[in-house]
C-alpha cells in the first residue's frame, strides 16, 4: 500500500493519503476538495560506495558492524 503525496488544486494544502485502490476518493483534508495534484516524492538510500560511513561508532570493527560480521565488509 503506497502512500501518495498530494498539493490540493483549490486551496494549495500538501497532504499525504495511503491508497488501497485507485478507485479510493482522496480529498483535501482542508477544503475537502477532489481536485489535487500527485507530488514526486524524494527518498533516502544509502549510497553503495562508502559503507565506513554507515557503521555505528559503538559496533567493533573486526565484526564489520553486521550480524556476526558474515556480510562480505572486510
Amino acid at each position: 500500500m503506497p502512500i501518495y503525496e498530494y498539493i490540493c488544486d483549490d486551496c494549495g494544502e500538501r497532504y499525504e493519503r495511503m491508497v488501497m485502490s485507485q478507485k479510493q476518493a482522496i480529498a483535501c483534508p482542508k477544503c475537502e476538495s477532489s481536485k489535487h495534484a500527485i507530488q514526486l516524492s524524494a527518498f533516502a538510500a544509502p549510497a553503495n560506495g562508502n559503507k565506513s560511513s554507515h557503521r555505528s561508532s559503538s559496533a567493533p570493527s573486526s565484526r564489520g558492524g553486521c550480524c556476526g560480521g558474515g556480510c562480505g565488509s572486510n
